[in-house]
């Protein structure tokens, strides 16, 4: 894994160069891990002239994934990694420095120019993320194995009894099971959304216990060596649909598929949200979308790129986004469907989906 990290490294820093800094110092956590293979707490990377180091507060505990990349332990208790990264960038000969502005405090850009005055700073910007959006396919497989493990936690669950239970009750047992089949710890807060709850984006459990009828709508993610999935699904409990529930979920359903389909090379992505917008656009329920219909994932649960309206680029193979449509009707309810896939030609088989549970409309 040395040399994956290595040639990351040799991107970024073919970038630098490029807008006239001879290194960078990287100090938001998920852009550590994936130039460096991990990010203990408050850790930092430095692309210096001569070498590159990972510079830390104290001693790195248990192994890391590249070993080659020399680790700088500071000596002084209470330092900041960061400010002593500029002074070793500094110390190497270094004029130029491209730091993270967007993830550093007004103080700590202050304090790095105070301890090496004569370094010039630059704005890195978000190249690391525009780096990250792309994976490799030893990263896609552990997004598949995250799937595999939320897909697992959640068939458990809907063998169980759920009727009475609380959406809180239920969304603890949902991430204890993700740990039990092998996560790291959920992606996210679980949601679990009961009744007139369910269908709402980002929903917080609460004590609502779940009762005939209801819709039950539930959205969790597994981690697993770093990179988090996301899956969503509803359901309807203890007994057949109501004619209302049948007509929603199939909407939802219509929508989520139409964005799917629009996975592709190329495709714009503005053009996969309008593919899943237009459907609930045509049915009246504009006024109640949300902001985007996906986003990526990969070290962090929304990466770019964004699939929005206003959303400017397009999408490039083996790049793992989710898309979850949904519609929130106040007072009774709604229905949100969730897949993490992977976008790939369609002389590979089109978008791979990693996110398996059925999308039928079960009765529970």
């Amino acid at each position: 894994m040395s040399e994956v990290y290595a040639a990351r490294r040799a991107r970024l820093r073919e970038r630098c160069h490029a807008g006239g800094s001879a290194g960078a110092l990287v100090s938001r956590a998920a852009n550590v891990r994936y130039l460096a293979g991990a990010a203990p707490q408050g850790a930092v990377l430095l692309l210096g002239k001569r070498e590159d180091l990972l510079v830390c507060a104290g001693a790195v505990e248990g192994g890391r994934s590249d070993e080659a990349l020399r680790v700088h332990a500071l000596s002084v208790p209470g330092g900041d990694p960061a400010v002593a990264a500029a002074d070793l960038a500094a110390a190497q000969g270094a004029e130029s420095l491209a730091v993270e502005e967007h993830h550093l405090t007004v103080a700590r850009y202050r304090a790095i120019g105070s301890v090496a005055p004569r370094l010039r700073l630059a704005d890195l910007g978000g190249a690391v993320e525009q780096l990250r959006v792309v994976k490799d396919e030893e990263e896609i497989a552990c997004l598949r194995i995250g799937a595999e493990i939320a897909d697992q936690a959640l068939g458990e669950l809907l063998e169980s009894i759920l009727v009475g239970r609380t959406e809180r009750h239920l969304a603890l047992e949902l991430e204890r099971r993700l740990v039990d089949h092998g996560a790291d710890g959920p992606a996210f807060a679980t949601a679990v959304a009961t009744g007139p709850n369910s269908g709402r984006r980002g929903h917080r459990p609460t004590d609502r216990r779940v009762e005939e009828g209801d819709f039950l709508s539930v959205c969790l993610g597994a981690v697993y060596r770093g990179y988090r999935c996301e899956i969503g699904r509803t359901f309807v409990i203890g007994t057949s649909p109501a004619d209302w529930q049948i007509e929603l979920y199939d909407l939802v359903f219509a929508a989520q598929r139409a964005g799917r389909e629009a996975l592709a090379p190329g495709a714009a992505y503005r053009d996969v949200d309008r593919a899943a917008r237009q459907v609930l656009d045509s049915a009246g329920h504009a006024d109640r979308l949300p902001d985007l219909t996906g986003h990526g994932v990969g070290l962090e649960i929304e990466e770019d790129p964004q699939l929005a309206p206003a959303a400017m680029g397009k999408l490039d193979a083996c790049v793992p986004v989710t898309v979850e449509p949904g519609v929130h009707l106040p007072g009774r309810g709604g229905v949100r469907i969730d897949d993490t896939l992977v976008v790939r030609p369609e002389a590979d088989g089109g978008p791979e989906l990693l996110t398996i549970t059925t999308k039928e409309l079960l009765a529970l």
